[in-house]
């Protein structure tokens, strides 16, 4: 089978990208670089360069499928600026759909998140509660989420969205150079504090220590980077002609920010100083996920669910990163 991925040179993108070509698919990487890294692309995918919006070009009736990853994903930033987030990740996608449809291209699985969501009152969260997104980041995934459903309905594309919680971890196939997160601005907890036992950043910040949880710290629920992966190649066979599905990706376990922290000093080695600070508006105590549907519509069951686990495949990544392997 012959997929484009969109994003590709992304931490996700790279890692179900790897993931493809070891079940002997083939695969173009289509990638703007805007936050991606050309040295991220697994070895055997070909790169091209490029914005979604001009997928047309790159994309013909050769491909089986899309999976797209191409989209900005920092929260903060869309509410600075949402107009970015509406361009690229609405618009963009409104014309990566047209030139799926124009290439006879009929199969598509699209990288949503939870925070389609927003700040549910309920745990864990199942895909039948309401979509509430608090920033345009959010809103704008929730609209390619509509958008899809449209396209199933009107021209028969076979669609899986999947809906993302926290994911963390690295993979590094052989003959790959490793996939890992390298966001800049970094605003994901477990690589902030593996920055801390790096001596990059001199304490990690507790936002609050008072939530009705076991340790009053925030509890969120953490997939390892390979297990999601593997839901991506599950869903793009899985998906059918007319029918858009949105399953949640999650390992169903929830760890709150100390045990995070304590994990990654066991794990490092390494004193992890703590700064309390306030709690951030609009934080929820407690978001961990139904993965029951994927479960029961894929076939996914994550395998990769040990704190530890998770934490020391990153840690690996940073310190390769790190000393330029």
């Amino acid at each position: 089978m012959k997929y484009l991925v969109t994003g590709g040179a992304g931490y996700v993108g790279s890692v179900v990208t790897a993931h493809l070509l070891e079940a002997g698919h083939e695969v173009t990487v289509l990638d703007d670089l805007s936050t991606g890294f050309c040295e991220a692309v697994p070895t055997g995918a070909a790169f091209v360069e490029g914005r979604i919006q001009d997928a047309a070009a790159h994309l013909d009736g050769s491909y089986d499928g899309v999976l797209h990853f191409a989209a900005f994903s920092q929260v903060g930033e869309s509410v600075a600026d949402p107009g970015k987030y509406w361009r690229n990740n609405v618009g963009g996608t409104m014309d990566l759909l047209a030139a799926m449809r124009d290439a006879g291209v009929r199969r598509l699985v699209f990288s949503s998140t939870a925070a389609t969501y927003g700040e549910p009152a309920v745990t864990p969260i199942t895909e039948d509660l309401p979509t509430a997104p608090t920033s345009p980041y959010g809103a704008s995934k929730l609209a390619v989420d509509h958008m899809i459903s449209g396209e199933c309905t009107a021209h028969g594309l076979a669609a899986v969205s999947l809906r993302y919680f926290n994911v963390a971890g690295a993979y590094g196939p052989s003959g790959n150079v490793a996939c890992g997160e390298r966001h800049d601005p970094e605003s994901h907890l477990i690589p902030l504090v593996l920055q801390v036992a790096q001596g990059r950043r001199e304490s990690i910040s507790v936002y609050g220590d008072d939530y009705p949880t076991p340790d009053g710290t925030c509890v969120r629920d953490y997939l390892h980077v390979a297990d999601l992966a593997e839901a991506h190649l599950l869903a793009v066979a899985a998906a059918e002609p007319g029918t858009h599905r949105i399953c949640n990706l999650g390992n169903g376990t929830g760890f709150s920010v100390r045990e995070v922290i304590e994990t990654v000093r066991k794990v490092t080695g390494h004193p992890i100083p703590e700064v309390m600070s306030p709690r951030r508006p609009g934080d929820p105590a407690i978001l961990v996920a139904s993965a029951d549907r994927a479960r029961t519509e894929l076939g996914w069951t994550p395998s990769r669910t040990d704190l530890a686990d998770i934490i020391g495949d990153a840690w690996r990544f940073a310190q390769g990163k790190e000393s330029g392997q």
